[in-house]
């Protein structure tokens, strides 16, 4: 994909990759032939950044999934990247090796002014009319699914249940009906999209994962495309048909590529990094009882009947559930590492960063730094009250981004979680085995490896 960088005249077509050569000055460690450190951060991500650390400070050079990385840690290095005021990293040549093929040119896939028209394009869609509109759909959905968990029996694996919901949660949110038989074939080309992301064959041959993808790709463009000129003419308060009535600055509609690409990322983005945090969520409460019981008082203190949905006028009312759901992003990010690729010179730390640089910076070393986060690895939602909060860098805290690539969906996403512990904490009580840890796999996308077997106990 080529388009303007606006610094230098570089265009993103004309990067080229860096050699060793030409990082040389960069310490770092490319580890083994053709493999470089893949294998280590694979296993222990937050372990082999923290080493990596230790050994060459907070700017060093690795060669990983193929590429040679400079990875830049800590607030400071936040900030350089994602507030990006000259206009120097490109998320776009961060994410496309990952994500073009699969979810091309969606919001995360655009910089600059391109991404800050189209931003804007699609903010009237997190406008609090179709919030409402969302949240009612929200309230149908958990509460069903809660009380479908319940009568199951005591014992569940919370992971592919939450991944379940979410992905439903997410159909209907966004496309605002019951989709009939549509559901399971836009369910399943979702998944294989989702799933192909990280397929370790990159090409769509026959039989493998990125075949897969490609063909659901294929599906969700098709099927997309049939439903625009419907929307349009509809009256719904749904997200799509938001999408196919926004428009640009210059008050043309966006076309239907633009709308199948928004909406096929906004569908990724709110359901795979939303399972991962409610699932987080989750794990803390479980394991952390006396929380548990503070966030069910302030749940139940909003005075609503039981089963009562959540009204939108009391989702500022939940400050201590808001503070719980940060902590547990604090401590599992849903977005570890996230990268960018400079398009023009620069510096950070008396290191030059050339142009064509692949950069990464890592929220989950940031978020456990102690100098920042007094003993990291304690939960604690107190961190996030206003005079815990006032003092402390701005981007010390970056699960869902931050400057011009903020997640556009961040409200949405606290909505949804505020929904969930509403309709949850109030009906239920979680536990687990004493000593119980799951073992978290925390690249790309935390999730448990054994599914975060959990205990549930009706509430009267």
């Amino acid at each position: 994909m080529a388009y303007a960088a606006q610094a230098d005249g570089v265009a993103a077509d004309r990067l080229h990759e860096l050699s060793r050569r030409d990082l040389q000055h960069i310490p770092g460690d490319e580890g083994w032939p053709l493999i470089g450190v893949t294998l280590r951060l694979l296993a222990d991500p937050k372990g082999a950044v923290e080493r990596m650390a230790a050994r060459f400070g907070p700017v060093y050079r690795t060669r990983s999934f193929g590429m040679r990385v400079v990875t830049l840690l800590g607030p400071e290095a936040n900030e350089l990247v994602l507030f990006d005021r000259n206009k120097t990293f490109s998320s776009a040549e961060g994410w496309n090796p990952l994500l073009d093929r699969l979810f091309p040119r969606g919001l995360m896939l655009l910089d600059f002014d391109e991404h800050r028209l189209h931003r804007k394009a699609l903010s009237a869609a997190f406008k609090i009319a179709p919030m409402k509109a969302y949240l009612s759909h929200l309230n149908d959905g958990v509460a069903s699914a809660v009380a479908a968990w319940r009568a199951k029996g005591a014992e569940m694996l919370f992971y592919p249940a939450i991944k379940q919901l979410t992905l439903e949660l997410a159909a209907t949110s966004f496309f605002g009906r019951n989709l009939g038989a549509d559901m399971e074939p836009l369910k399943r080309a979702f998944i294989d999209m989702v799933g192909a992301i990280v397929a370790v064959v990159r090409a769509p041959l026959p039989g493998t994962s990125m075949a897969r993808g490609v063909r659901g790709r294929a599906f969700m463009v098709d099927y997309l495309s049939r439903e625009i000129e419907a929307r349009r003419a509809s009256d719904g308060e749904d997200l799509f048909t938001e999408l196919c009535k926004a428009s640009m600055e210059d008050g043309r509609l966006l076309s239907p590529p633009e709308i199948v690409d928004h909406m096929s990322f906004l569908m990724m983005a709110a359901h795979d990094t939303l399972t991962s945090s409610l699932s987080a969520f989750v794990w803390f409460m479980s394991s952390n009882p006396h929380w548990q019981t503070r966030l069910r008082e302030e749940c139940r203190g909003l005075g609503l009947a039981p089963g009562e949905p959540l009204p939108y006028e009391s989702l500022d009312d939940l400050t201590l559930t808001e503070m719980a759901f940060k902590e547990s992003l604090r401590l599992i990010p849903p977005v570890p590492s996230l990268p960018r690729r400079a398009v023009r010179d620069t510096e950070f730390k008396g290191f030059k960063i050339p142009a064509g640089t692949r950069v990464a910076i890592n929220p989950l070393y940031t978020h456990h730094l102690p100098e920042v986060w007094p003993e990291p690895e304690v939960f604690d939602p107190t961190r996030f009250s206003e005079e815990n909060t006032r003092g402390r860098h701005k981007f010390a805290f970056v699960p869902y981004g931050g400057g011009a690539h903020m997640c556009l969906g961040l409200h949405f996403a606290y909505m949804q979680a505020k929904c969930f512990a509403y309709h949850f904490l109030t009906s239920t009580a979680c536990s687990v085995d004493e000593g119980y840890r799951p073992d978290w796999k925390m690249w790309p996308i935390p999730q448990p490896r054994d599914g975060l077997r959990i205990r549930l106990e009706p509430l009267s």
